[in-house]
């Protein structure tokens, strides 16, 4: 079976892998305490501070599961070989919506470290769909969920 792949720049491996290192080195021994802890007041049935911090515990576990699997099947984008004037994985697109003129800017990478609220969205999503492979001062036209809209790319860095 093919394992997924996961396109992220270097930076964004290696923010993973220290948050994975974070997890492993001081969250795990956090939960094994605050479980220690929970164990010494008694009757485990009944006791939501034991119940929380082994959920909690579940939750790091997959946490580092999922981080381990992405970092290493991790393709790591190079743009230096691709063309500065094309919309591509890792690039920073800067465009204006048509008609009234309101500027985005955007970097597009790879699902493993999107993050729309620092201006990084994924490959996957509609807008970067539509906007991977044109070209600077093209018009683009984009179709999200909540309808269509037209943008010209200003710029591409």
């Amino acid at each position: 079976m093919m394992e997924k792949v996961y396109p992220m720049t270097l930076e964004g491996k290696l923010k993973l892998e220290e948050e994975l290192e974070m997890l492993k080195t001081v969250k795990r021994k956090e939960i094994v305490e605050r479980i220690k802890i929970a164990r010494s007041f008694g009757d485990l049935s009944e006791n939501s501070e034991y119940e929380s911090a082994k959920d909690e515990q579940a939750f790091v576990e997959g946490r580092i599961t999922t981080l381990e699997n992405m970092i290493r099947f991790a393709q790591i984008i190079d743009n230096n070989s691709a063309d500065k004037d094309t919309v591509s994985l890792g690039r920073t697109v800067t465009f204006i919506e048509l008609p009234d003129g309101e500027e985005e800017e955007y970097t597009i990478v790879g699902s493993a470290e999107a993050d729309p609220f620092e201006g990084k969205i994924s490959n996957d999503s509609p807008i970067a769909k539509a906007l991977l492979g044109h070209k600077l001062n093209e018009t683009v036209k984009i179709e999200t969920p909540g309808g269509s809209m037209d943008v010209k790319i200003q710029k591409i860095s």
